[in-house]
């Protein structure tokens, strides 16, 4: 594809429409109408169109609110495919390679929102590389404590 702007030679710009074709190409194989594969759809067009806005913007302020705005985004993507799995409507397998395409944009979103000065609590966003996702109401609570 030519370059024509600024946000399109950023790294997690083509990452992130790499997700957004995955998901195109996933919407229509899922027969059921499910809430998430709509909540699915609307997060991941989110990430690299608030991407873009917020590299388009001057003031560090305004271009870690897009950023984060993206990195939501991420997450609530996440969300989506993990409800999807739930429902037995994907397969954990199916959605491993997404799922690791949304770790890399938020440490991506992470470390230009970094870059703009900006510090964060570890516990906030941490992300983890493989394990079991599953814990208890009271490990929430320990961890919360923390």
């Amino acid at each position: 594809m030519k370059i024509y702007l600024d946000h399109e030679k950023l790294n997690i710009y083509q990452v992130s429409l790499a997700f957004n074709e995955w998901v195109g190409e996933l919407l229509p194989s899922i027969k059921a109408k499910a809430a998430a594969k709509d909540q699915l759809d609307r997060p991941a067009t989110s990430i690299p169109l608030n991407i873009a806005e917020g590299n388009g913007k001057f003031s560090k302020r305004d271009r870690a609110r897009f950023f984060d705005i993206a990195r939501g985004s991420a997450l609530e993507a996440a969300a989506s495919l993990d409800v999807l799995v739930s429902r037995k409507l994907m397969t954990s397998t199916q959605v491993i390679s997404a799922k690791e395409q949304l770790v890399q944009i938020v440490n991506m979103l992470m470390g230009l929102l970094k870059g703009l000065g900006y510090d964060f609590e570890t516990r906030t966003v941490l992300v983890r590389e493989e394990g079991d996702y599953s814990f208890s109401f009271e490990q929430a609570q320990e961890q919360e404590k923390e």
